[in-house]
């Protein structure tokens, strides 16, 4: 006769489960940090003047100077139009203008305002309907230095046949002191990084044909129906 113990299959070392886990932690922190890293390497430290022209240039409001900086390009005859994406719904043209003096005549000649996008995958949604609309088929992308990663994935899915020239801004305080020794600007980076990493799985997902949400649901309901300032949206 056998005894109880013989059908017992044998046990793993006590230590084998808090190895693995470790070990998990530490290959998830270790990705997680290369890519962080990655990340960064794309952020460029100082403003460099687009390499081409192109049919139209769509700027990205959120961040300081992306709109003055848009309209120095259009003014220089890098596109034939502009796109300011994500104007708050109680902005005017002549608000914009107010605050750029010296291009005011461009406002009325050769500017467009999207007053319906709330996210970086809505502004890609309506930069594509306006640059349909108009035949362009290239656009310089005008938004800030840290943002710039995660809106290029989205405008490339929402439109792979047009060719896209970034511009990214670098802000004062970009330029003042590194990312590292502020607290804010590490938060900010380590929040937009989270924020690429998403986009980047969901596109991902979306080529296999899996829709994990509707193109304008990024935001909750509510939210939307009172709609933030775009600088909280981007």
């Amino acid at each position: 006769m056998t005894s109880p113990t013989d059908d017992r299959s044998p046990k793993l070392p006590r230590g084998w489960l808090r190895a693995t886990v470790v070990s998990t932690i530490a290959f998830v922190f270790v990705g997680a940090a290369a890519g962080f890293i990655a990340f960064l390497s794309q952020l460029r430290g100082a403003e460099v003047a687009p390499d081409r022209k192109a049919d139209g240039i769509v700027v990205l409001t959120g961040g300081s100077s992306r709109v003055s900086d848009a309209m120095e390009l259009l003014a220089a005859g890098y596109g034939k139009r502009l796109l300011i994406s994500g104007v708050h719904p109680t902005s005017t043209a002549n608000d914009i203008s107010r605050t750029l003096p010296e291009n005011q005549s461009f406002m009325t000649c050769c500017v467009d305002l999207d007053r319906t996008a709330l996210t970086t995958r809505g502004n890609a949604a309506e930069a594509r309907r306006w640059a349909e609309g108009r035949g362009f088929k290239s656009l310089i992308v005008v938004t800030s230095n840290y943002h710039m990663p995660r809106a290029l994935v989205e405008f490339s899915h929402a439109m792979p046949e047009t060719t896209l020239v970034p511009f990214a801004v670098v802000g004062d305080k970009w330029r003042e002191e590194p990312w590292w020794t502020s607290a804010s600007t590490l938060r900010l980076l380590l929040s937009e990084y989270v924020k690429y990493i998403a986009a980047e799985v969901r596109v991902r997902l979306e080529d296999f044909g899996i829709d994990l949400s509707p193109e304008m649901s990024e935001q909750p309901l509510g939210l939307q129906s009172r709609r933030p300032a775009t600088a909280q949206a981007n």
